[in-house]
């Protein structure tokens, strides 16, 4: 039997133990990289150790009392805010929104929950509740008793319409506002951000004008205002709760535990209209998003219907559209048939009324006389054109006229001029003068007269003032002008 003279198995094992190895490196790279990962995103994200409890309690008790200078401030913030409502600016409506002391008793509210301060929530929603009263009576005056009050704008109507887009900016934008104040060095920035966009001036002034004018603006700016209320102070509640800021101790413990309680059945409270309010917004969100994407997919893109208008109800249930000209029977029912492809509305009732008055034939007949008509004023209007056409070539000749006599006289006694004037004024150095052509509306032409000089350096500006002045009028005399433009060299 032959001698085997290669052995593989010792090598095979060494590539064995390799591959093993090299798992097992990858295995604690990765883990490596996933607790360098984690370790990243604490240190990025967590705002705990930046936090100052104390004087966070102490800054947001301080914004809570409502007298004197704030009462003052709070009622020139509300006169400003009017004011950009009723001219449709938004850079006053933002000035106001910055001044607005608004935000300290709504921040207190959702403080004094979190932390079971009784006191403190009494105060908050006392002097919260003054500072609507107030901000309401003033914005109605304004509304009342100013002179284009009845005029409706898009900064007025935007504040009477509130959505979920609403919700999210007041519970995400008095987070970020809270985080800001208990951080250690307060954010300045972040404050007047949120000042601006949480928009709690706005509804309240929409409201005065609902109260002066119009009661349905009155209760969607209020209610625009509410939502924005509850979800600032739900997102104190939220962060304060997560930070563990340290709950207020009673000597009495029946007494701490009946204020816990209290507490917590107003936080409910608190949080119930605010869930409820969000699930709404997403429910109506979804059936007027079905509502848009049937109106266009289905009627819009349809180039045999006139669509004219349409209107939807969560209530009744019912979708009413109106189409200019006649709809036929095989079209309404189409309608009605893909209407049950959209889930949030396909058990609405769907009205469709027509103008039968309108019909096709007709509003041919109206278009072929509007043709007409546009061709008859396309003729006057090729006749006007051509007699400016001719009236502007007389007063181009006209124009050469006077350019060929303006130039003719250009240079008349210029020796003998610029003699007299040196013998007359001593003091000038340079002297010499022309005719100019000017026009201020490019067809008539004007010629005026124009002179530049310059004098000798020594001399002081006044005397230049008083010889210029001198040297105007005899040259109006010599030149036979009214007009005379000096410019100095």
């Amino acid at each position: 039997m032959e001698e085997n003279k290669f052995n593989f198995s010792e090598e095979e094992i060494s590539s064995d133990e390799s591959v093993e190895q090299s798992k097992q490196a990858v295995k604690a790279d990765a883990k490596g990289l996933f607790l360098s990962v984690k370790t990243f995103l604490v240190e990025l994200l967590d705002f705990r150790h930046d936090t100052d409890r104390e004087a966070t309690i102490e800054a947001i008790k301080g914004d809570i009392p409502f007298k004197g200078a704030t009462a003052w401030i709070l009622i020139c913030s509300i006169f400003v805010a009017s004011v950009g409502l009723n001219a449709d600016s938004t850079a006053v409506v933002i000035g106001a929104m910055l001044i607005s002391p608004l935000m300290g008793p709504i921040l207190g509210v959702g403080m004094s929950i979190a932390i079971n301060d009784i006191d403190t929530l009494k105060k908050s929603l006392i002097n919260l509740a003054t500072m609507i009263v107030l901000s309401l009576l003033t914005a109605f005056l304004f509304f009342k008793f100013f002179p284009t009050a009845d005029l409706v704008t898009n900064e007025l109507f935007g504040r009477t319409k509130p959505d979920v887009r609403d919700v999210l900016i007041a519970f995400f934008g008095g987070s970020a506002l809270i985080i800001a104040r208990t951080k250690k060095g307060t954010i300045a920035s972040v404050i007047f951000g949120v000042a601006i966009a949480t928009a709690l001036m706005p509804p309240l002034c929409t409201a005065g004008y609902g109260l002066a004018h119009n009661w349905d603006y009155f209760v969607g700016a209020m209610y625009l205002f509410t939502i924005n209320t509850i979800f600032i102070a739900l997102a104190t509640f939220i962060v304060l709760k997560v930070l563990r800021f340290p709950m207020l101790k009673y000597a009495n413990s029946k007494k701490r535990k009946r204020i816990a309680q209290l507490a917590s059945i107003l936080a409910i409270l608190v949080m119930a209209p605010a869930i409820w309010t969000f699930i709404n917004f997403i429910r109506q969100s979804g059936f007027e998003n079905d509502y848009n994407n049937f109106v266009k997919d289905e009627i819009k893109s349809n180039p045999e219907l006139w669509f004219q208008k349409g209107t939807w109800s969560e209530e009744t249930n019912k979708i009413t559209l109106f189409f200019n000209g006649e709809i036929l029977e095989a079209t309404e029912a189409d309608l009605r048939n893909e209407i049950k492809q959209y889930e949030k509305i396909k058990d609405f009732d769907l009205e469709i009324y027509g103008n039968k008055n309108r019909s096709f034939d007709k509003i041919s007949d109206a278009y072929d006389r509007a043709i007409i008509d546009l061709d008859k004023k396309d003729n006057v209007i090729s006749g006007l054109q051509k007699q400016i056409a001719e009236l502007q070539v007389e007063i181009t000749d006209l124009n050469k006229v006077i350019e060929s006599n303006s130039t003719q006289n250009t240079m008349v006694s210029f020796t003998n001029l610029s003699r007299d004037a040196k013998v007359r004024f001593s003091d000038l150095q340079y002297f010499g003068y022309a005719k100019m052509l000017e026009s201020k509306d490019f067809i008539n032409i004007d010629t005026i007269t124009v002179a530049n000089v310059k004098w000798r350096s020594s001399l002081k500006d006044s005397l230049v003032i008083e010889k210029e002045k001198k040297l105007s009028e005899w040259l109006k005399s010599e030149l036979k002008t009214d007009t005379i433009i000096l410019r100095r060299n």
